[in-house]
């Protein structure tokens, strides 16, 4: 169970930059996170080259959440808003590490107050309560849940797709 100091961690917001990249491979790749979220890793050139992708494109809106460690600012995941099958949708990771300190649901307040295009869409696994909470704790509204297919990216799993008007 984390400290209830640890839920007051100072966090921030920044753009992505390419050094961060290797830190963000990292945090997906980790086995019980991807579980939780029904999705599979990236191999390494398939993460850069859609970072890639990202760096051009204005329709996303790429963002570090940052804590501050012993020795300065700390990467602990990342956030962003993109846009999936015509609608601005947003989706967020947060390093293992750092689960259950509240960074996450922060984490996506700061994003919303920052990036106010909507309405903005949301996925979450159906089995992945938390990311659920967070999403509601945020102002999304569960608005279905669907079968999500096997893709290259994403394990057959239920889906609840949510919307913040």
């Amino acid at each position: 169970m984390p400290r209830r100091a640890d839920r007051a961690v100072p966090i921030r917001l920044r753009p992505v930059e390419p050094g961060d990249l290797p830190a963000l491979f990292e945090f997906q790749t980790d086995p019980e996170s991807n579980v939780m979220a029904g999705t599979k890793p990236r191999t390494r050139e398939a993460f850069f080259a859609a970072w890639e992708r990202h760096f051009t494109d204005p329709g996303v809106n790429p963002r570090v959440i940052e804590i501050h460690g012993e020795h300065g600012p700390v990467g602990v995941g990342s956030i962003s808003r993109f846009v999936s099958d015509g609608l601005d949708c947003v989706g967020y990771w947060i390093a293992r590490a750092h689960w259950g300190k509240g960074i996450a649901s922060r984490a996506l307040a700061m994003f919303l107050a920052e990036d106010l295009r909507r309405p903005l869409h949301a996925t979450a696994a159906t089995a992945n309560a938390p990311s659920r909470r967070i999403l509601e704790k945020c102002g999304f509204r569960c608005v279905g849940h669907r079968p999500g297919e096997e893709t290259e990216r994403f394990v057959a799993r239920e889906i609840a797709d949510y919307v913040l008007e």
